[in-house]
Formats: structure tokens, C-alpha cells, sequence
């Protein structure tokens, strides 16, 4: 058995390593609608308890697959998810027809063929799981009155990193293999690539083949999911040249020029497919890679680049149009799965990279841990804190215990305030940061003050670590080399401009052209913090994630690994108990052992269970909820012990719930059986009353049978039967004479009816001829009156028009009026000025008259004094 119970709190799985025939239909139909106990554990029962507590809680569910890598969540999801697809099959199926690019199968066939394509694109060979899930998804499958309604998909921290690099026993992701296996030879030519992975040194630096993984069979399903989901053929080979452009981006060369340090490329043959199969220019890709453009200021210069450099530039732009294309399809398989019917409620179904502890451990395993301690938080947080603050909440007799699975040491060390992602993004925003700095603020910041954190033990054939952090499942070493890249995520912008402006539609989607700065700002430039990191952008998803699945009602199952070495059938004890214990399995036992994990409300448990002893609730009688569920369960053979009474709730044991259930489904059963047997009474006596009644009919028709048998031979009747025919020839005449009679009074009714008629004809043409006439004359008069209606509109709209002109000029004429006025004013106080200054003017010419004669008079008397004067000398 790989699935086993815990009182429904939770279910734990054990990946068999093998294939077993149980997910099959008749699998499904066998755990539809069935009852916790009424079925074995299976993932399918976690499914429909999932979703019967939607279609009877009205609320949101969520199913939480979690465990360490390869313990089987990428599976078990995938079986969710086909159970919901074929237990409510939605009302129609969306397709049409006359566009090619949208839904080509029904709603439950593009859910399921989803999970082909990301894998193909998301999924990779680690050490542990051969089918890893190298990045998270949240899949909410929304429902409308029990049936599927649409579907959508939100995506976590793909590991882009892989393009580009594997250790030595892993493997990249599936479809550059699944393309290389020349199993279509159309998609081998169509993306420039050839059948040998070690062609691409990119994609071959671990393992290129995977035992358990068949990539013919694969790439069938990948190929077939393109098209179930609606993607056009121009999308299609986008996606495939796309890909095979990524490859070709690991073999690109660039060398140094003789005394300089500068780059240039070392052959072309490589850049001219790149630029074949992106859509671009290769000289100018090449340029941008060798000479970029970069902003200084509000100016642009072109920059230098050494071969390291350009190789660094060049790797980042591979993982960008890998995780964009990959962001992209997500999207789009969003929008396909989006049927755009009503939604009310929705099941959520979260599978996550499982807890990783490789020999190597960079800033991707960090992401991935730190989500699982968060899971791990919630699952404990819901099965435990809230399990007991419940109890007290109700009042319920509880000794609080301490589970010991706190794990916010771990949490707050890596996420908190000057935390080692805070440190990191702080390190991010200075220029001259590096690696060692980023260590050392961890390690005088952390070391020996906080016990999760913890400098590792340097270990023979092991990569370096830098730090080691203290997980729920386990201590990990981190080597930092690389975060600070990582983490700001450079890209060359004159190469995504040139990305931008490629003939590849799907390309230059994924890099659209960036929007102008805003130069009228202060100083022209944008606010540096506005940059968002990876690991920014990760804590953001991942808090949206956590508020997500708070919303929901959760169910959880915990995925475990039997063996370190993938053997069907092996289990190692210490592995197991060990996951057990980190996993919270054996808490969760333990409280379900001591506690009370099932409870339901008074008023629901009084409707439900009252069947069970009726007569402890009297009818008519109103009683308190709790006090009747009192009376009723202690009037219940049961035991006492395996409940408590809270002050809204009942909680009962494990178990005491299935017994009530089985003991009113008996009740039921029981008064069931007695209604049919009245019904079956009532039934069977209204049918003898009508077998009676049909008695006493067959009876009379019997009697008179056999009275007619015992007359037919009696002389009289024989002789009765002879003189018939006679009497009936004598009555012949007379209604002969009755029907000539009749006869020609209908032929001159017929006669009258005819003339009447003509006279009705006749008098119906006059008046068809009348009514012509006066449609006529209405039309003409309609006419007539339409056009005085047109002229008596004009005539109202003139009227208005010499009303507005005449109220114009009135107003015109009162100001010309108030005008005239004024200046009428003006002109008789300048006139009286005038008058004045006439005067003036006359007294100022007498002045000057009489001074004029003055000064002859004064010029006469100097002139005859100078004449003296002379005269005298």
C-alpha cells in the first residue's frame, strides 16, 4: 500500500518507484462520492473530499503536495487533476472552428495536456528524481455548480540556471533531449540542430539520457499537448526555433584581439543560425554582444567587452529567452483554459520542488528550502497551533502541547530584516560588492547569533560552502558564488533591443520595446530602488502564494521517499522515520490520538444526527442547540469518553464520527425500508380495489353473453330476425320522400346562399375600392400634413430664431441706449469744460493783451532812455 490515513487530518504517500495500476477509471468511479472510511487511502479520496467540501462549505480548497525531491508530488498532482477533470466534466466544450489558434479539445482535455508541455519545459533529472519539477505551480480549477468552469496556472522560480549548467549526474531540461531524439525529423531541421546532445556543450555537462524517462513517447505528448491547447502552427515553430535558438547559444566563440583585451567573434556560422531562427541580423547581434551600448548619464556610449564578459552576457540571454518563452506559454495556456463562464468556487492544487540537500547548493536550493519551511510553517500552523488554540478557544479541557516543530529561526534568518535576502538585495545596490562582502555581512551579522545559521565543515570531495542554515528537514551548506549576478539578472539592452525588433513575432513579444523615461522629472532620472531583484520578486510571489492557500480550506499530503537508490519495493526505516518526524506525520498522530479532530456545530449536528433517538427532542418544544445535542448523545450507546461538549462545537475522537455516521445510515436504512413497506401497502390496496372493480365488470359482460347464447335460439328471435329486414323496406319510402323533400329545400337555400353571395362580392369590390380611395386620400392628406408639419417647424424654428435675434437687438439697443447716455453726459460736462476753458482762454488773452501793450509801453521807455543816455554822452 503506498497511501495511508491519518483520521483525515492528512495522507502520506510512498513513491513506489514502479508503475501500479490505480489510477485508472474504474478507479475513479470507485472513489467518487464515497465517504473518508468508506474507501481505502488514495489520493483520489483526498480529491473528493476536496471536493465535497466545496460543493457543501460554498468555500475555496486547496491540496498541498509536499515532500522532499523525488518523493513523488509531480505524480500525485498530475492524479489530482485528473480526477477533477473526469468527475465534473463541464456543460459544453469550447471550440471554434473558424479560429485555428484557439481551443482545439474540450476544457478537461487542455487541463490535463497542460501538464505534459510545462513539464517538457519545467521538469529535469536531478540526483534524487529523474522527473524533478525544476519550478513551482499553483493550479486553481475553478467550478460552477459542480462542473468545471475554467482553469488557470500561476508559475514559481524557474530554475533558468539549469540551461546553462548540471552537475555531473543530472541532466537539463527534457525538450532540448526530446528534440534531439530525432523522432520528428521536421523539428531537428526546422531548429538547425543535429541528433549528438554533446554537439551543445550548454545542455550535455551532466547526463544525456535517463533510464526511466522514454523521450520518443515524450516528445509525442509534448508535441500533442501544443496542439491541444490551441497554439497556432506560427506559434508552434516559434517555440521550437526558440529552443534550438538557446542551444545554439552555448556554442557560440569569441576570442580575444591581438593586445587588447577586447572581444570579437571567433567564426560566424553559429551567429548566422541564431540570427536565422530569432528572426535578426547576426552582424549586428554580434556587435551588440561585442560592442553594447550602455546609458552614462543621458547619453549613450559603446563599451568593451572582454571574452569572459561577453560569455557571461551571453549565457544570461540564453536563460532569458528560455524563462520568458517559458513565462509566455504559461500565459497563454492560461488564457486558453480561461472558458470566460461564471465561477464560484475553486480547488487549488499546489506542486513545488520538493526540500533539496545536493553536494552543491547555490541560491536556487536556498528559494526552494526556504518555500518548503514555509509549507511546512502553514502545515504546521494549521494541524497543530490552530488545531489546540481551537480547543481553547471552545472551552474544551486541554493540556497545550509543545510539538517542537517551530520553525521560525529558519524563517526570520532568511527573510527578516537584515536577513540573509535583505543583506543580499542591499549588496545588489552597491557597485563594488562582491561575492566576499556579501559573506562577510552574513557572517557578522549571523554567526554565533542566530543557531540556524552556522559556518559549515569543510568536507573531502565535496564542493566549497560558504554558510550552512539549520532546515526543518536538515542542515544545508550554500556555496554564494554567482548570487549577486543572480540575483540583479543583467541582460545585454542592446541585444534585447534587437530582440525587440525581430521578424520572430513570438521574439519580439517576449522583449517589448521599453517606454520612454520620463525627462521632466527632477534631474531626468528614474528612483534607483525602483530596480526589482529575483530574489525580491521571489519573497513577493511566495507571500502572494502563502495568502492564497490562508484563504483556503487545505488538505495535505505528504509525499515520502522509501530509498536513497530509486528501488521498487525497498524501504530504509531511518530515511522513512526520519521524514516522518520532519514532515510533522508523527505529530500529526499523536494529536489526533489525544484530541479531537473532528467537530461540527449544535444546530448542524441536532439536524443531522436527530434521527438517531428522536424522542429525546420533543417536537413543537423549542430547546437550546446544545442543551438537545447533550441529551442526544447521551441517550446514544457510545462512548462517553470520546466526546466534548464546546460552546458552539461537539468534538469527538477519531473514529466517533464514522460510528455515528454508520449508525444513522442503519436508521435510515431502517425507517427507508419502513416507508416503502407503507408505500408498497397503499399501493398494492389501491390496486385490489381496481382488481375487484374489474371483476365485477368481467362479471356483467359475462351474464350477458350468456344470456344472448341462451335467446339466439328461441323461435320468437329467429322469427324477429326474419321480419327485421321487412320493417326496414317499409320505412325506406318514407325516408326517401323525406330526402327529396330535404333536398330541394336546401337547393333553394343554396340558391338564396348564392345570390346573397354575388351581393356580398359585389358590395365587398365598392367598398375595396372605397378603402383604396381613402388610403389614397389619407396618404395624399399625410402628405399634406407632414408638409405642414415640415413648414410649421420651419416657421416655429424662424420664430425662435427672430425671437433670439429680436431679444439680441433689444439688448443691443438698451446698451446703444445706456451708451448714448453716458456719452451725452460726457459731451455736456466736456461742453461745460470747454465753456470754461473759453473763458480762461478769453481772461488769459486780456492778460496777455494788457501785458503785451505793457511791454511796448516798457520797450518805448528803455528805448527813449537809451536815447538819453546817449545824447547825454
Amino acid at each position: 500500500m503506498i497511501y495511508v490515513r491519518n483520521s483525515g487530518l492528512f495522507c502520506a504517500t510512498v513513491n513506489p518507484y514502479k508503475w501500479l495500476p490505480v489510477y485508472d477509471a474504474e478507479v475513479v468511479n470507485a472513489y467518487r462520492g464515497k465517504k473518508r472510511m468508506e474507501a481505502p487511502p488514495h489520493i483520489f479520496s483526498v480529491s473528493d473530499n476536496a471536493f465535497q467540501f466545496m460543493l457543501i462549505d460554498k468555500e475555496n480548497q486547496s491540496v498541498l503536495i509536499t515532500g522532499e525531491s523525488g518523493a513523488g508530488k509531480t505524480v500525485n498532482t498530475k492524479r489530482v487533476i485528473q480526477y477533477f477533470a473526469t468527475i465534473a466534466v463541464s456543460g459544453g466544450e469550447k471550440k471554434k472552428e473558424a479560429d485555428p489558434g484557439k481551443m482545439q479539445g474540450s476544457l478537461e482535455d487542455q487541463i490535463i495536456a497542460a501538464n505534459p508541455l510545462l513539464e517538457a519545459y519545467g521538469n529535469a533529472k536531478t540526483v534524487r528524481n529523474d522527473n524533478s519539477s525544476r519550478f513551482g505551480k499553483f493550479i486553481r480549477i475553478h467550478f460552477q455548480g459542480g462542473k468545471l468552469a475554467k482553469a488557470d496556472i500561476e508559475t514559481y522560480l524557474l530554475e533558468k540556471s539549469r540551461v546553462t549548467f548540471q552537475l555531473p549526474d543530472e541532466r537539463g531540461y527534457h525538450i532540448f533531449f526530446q528534440m534531439m531524439t530525432n523522432h520528428k525529423p521536421e523539428i531537428v531541421e526546422m531548429s538547425l540542430i543535429t541528433t549528438n546532445p554533446y554537439d551543445f556543450p550548454m545542455c550535455s555537462q551532466g547526463q544525456i539520457t535517463v533510464a526511466s524517462i522514454n523521450d520518443n513517447e515524450e516528445l509525442d505528448a509534448t508535441d500533442d499537448a501544443i496542439t491541444i491547447l490551441g497554439f497556432s502552427n506560427e506559434e508552434k515553430q516559434a517555440i521550437y526555433k526558440l529552443t534550438g535558438a538557446v542551444l545554439h547559444h552555448g556554442n557560440l566563440k569569441f576570442k580575444q584581439k591581438q593586445r587588447e583585451e577586447q572581444a570579437e567573434p571567433d567564426g560566424t556560422e553559429v551567429a548566422d543560425k541564431i540570427g536565422y531562427l530569432l528572426g535578426l541580423n547576426s552582424a549586428e547581434m554580434l556587435k551588440a554582444l561585442c560592442y553594447p551600448r550602455v546609458k552614462v548619464g543621458n547619453e549613450y556610449v559603446t563599451k568593451g567587452q572582454t571574452v569572459p564578459q561577453v560569455n557571461n552576457s551571453v549565457s544570461a540571454l540564453a536563460k532569458s529567452i528560455y524563462e520568458r518563452m517559458f513565462l509566455w506559454m504559461v500565459i497563454r495556456i492560461n488564457e486558453m483554459l480561461d472558458t470566460k463562464q461564471p465561477r464560484q468556487f475553486y480547488i487549488g492544487v499546489l506542486d513545488i520542488a520538493g526540500f533539496e540537500i545536493f553536494d552543491y547548493n547555490s541560491m536556487e536550493q536556498l528559494c526552494i528550502n526556504f518555500t518548503n519551511e514555509k509549507l511546512q510553517q502553514f502545515f504546521n500552523h494549521t494541524m497543530f497551533v490552530l488545531e489546540q488554540e481551537e480547543y481553547k478557544k471552545e472551552g474544551i479541557v486541554w493540556a497545550f502541547i509543545d510539538f517542537g516543530m517551530d520553525l521560525a529561526a529558519c524563517i526570520e534568518l532568511i527573510e527578516k530584516p537584515l536577513g540573509i535576502f535583505s543583506i543580499l538585495e542591499e549588496e545588489c545596490m552597491f557597485p563594488k560588492s562582491s561575492d566576499t562582502t556579501f559573506k562577510d555581512k552574513l557572517y557578522s551579522q549571523h554567526l554565533g547569533k542566530t543557531k540556524a545559521f552556522e559556518k559549515p565543515k569543510p568536507a573531502k570531495g565535496k564542493a566549497e560552502a560558504h554558510f550552512s542554515l539549520v532546515h526543518y528537514a536538515g542542515t544545508v551548506d550554500y556555496n554564494i558564488t554567482g548570487w549577486l549576478e543572480k540575483n540583479k539578472d543583467p541582460l545585454n539592452d542592446s541585444v534585447c533591443q534587437l530582440y525587440g525588433k525581430s521578424s520572430v513575432k513570438l521574439l519580439a513579444a517576449l522583449y517589448p520595446a521599453a517606454p520612454p523615461e520620463d525627462t521632466t522629472k527632477k534631474g531626468g532620472k528614474k528612483k534607483g530602488g525602483s530596480m526589482q531583484t529575483v530574489s525580491s520578486q521571489f519573497r513577493e510571489n511566495l507571500h502572494k502564494l502563502m495568502t492564497n492557500l490562508r484563504s483556503t480550506h487545505p488538505h495535505f499530503v505528504r509525499c515520502l521517499i522509501p530509498n536513497e537508490s530509486k528501488t521498487p519495493g525497498l524501504m530504509e526505516n531511518f530515511l522513512v522515520i526520519h521524514q516522518l518526524r520532519c514532515n510533522g506525520v508523527l505529530e500529526g498522530i499523536r494529536i489526533c490520538r489525544k484530541g479531537f479532530p473532528s467537530r461540527i456545530i449544535y444546530a448542524d449536528f441536532k439536524q443531522r444526527y436527530k434521527v438517531l433517538n428522536a424522542s429525546v427532542i420533543p417536537e413543537g418544544q423549542f430547546m437550546d442547540n446544545k442543551k438537545a445535542s447533550e441529551k442526544l448523545l447521551g441517550s446514544i450507546d457510545v462512548n462517553h469518553e470520546d466526546y466534548k461538549f464546546g460552546h458552539t462545537k461537539v468534538f469527538f475522537k477519531a473514529g466517533l464520527l464514522g460510528v455515528l455516521e454508520e449508525m444513522r445510515d442503519e436508521k435510515l436504512a431502517t425507517l427507508v425500508g419502513m416507508v416503502q413497506a407503507l408505500s408498497r401497502g397503499f399501493l398494492m390496496r389501491r390496486e385490489f380495489t381496481k382488481m375487484m372493480e374489474r371483476r365485477e365488470s368481467i362479471y356483467a359482460i359475462q351474464y350477458n353473453i350468456r344470456s344472448f347464447m341462451n335467446v339466439k335460439t328461441w323461435p320468437w328471435m329467429k322469427l324477429y330476425f326474419k321480419i327485421k329486414p321487412l320493417l326496414q323496406s317499409a320505412e325506406t319510402e318514407k325516408e326517401l320522400a323525406n330526402m327529396k323533400e330535404n333536398y330541394e329545400k336546401m337547393t333553394a337555400d343554396l340558391a338564396k346562399a348564392l345570390s346573397t353571395k354575388k351581393q356580398m362580392e359585389e358590395k365587398l369590390v365598392a367598398l375595396t375600392q372605397e378603402k383604396n380611395d381613402l388610403a389614397l386620400q389619407v396618404a395624399s392628406e399625410s402628405e399634406n400634413l407632414n408638409d405642414a408639419e415640415e413648414r410649421c417647424e420651419g416657421l416655429i424654428k424662424s420664430k425662435i430664431q427672430l425671437e433670439a435675434k429680436l431679444k439680441e437687438t433689444t439688448e443691443r439697443l438698451e446698451d446703444e441706449e445706456e451708451m448714448n447716455a453716458e456719452l451725452t453726459a460726457k459731451k455736456r460736462k466736456l461742453e461745460d469744460e470747454c465753456s470754461e476753458l473759453k473763458k480762461d482762454i478769453d481772461d488769459l488773452e486780456l492778460t496777455l493783451a494788457k501785458v503785451e501793450k505793457e511791454k511796448h509801453a516798457t520797450e518805448n521807455k528803455v528805448l527813449c532812455l537809451t536815447i538819453d543816455s546817449l545824447t547825454k554822452q
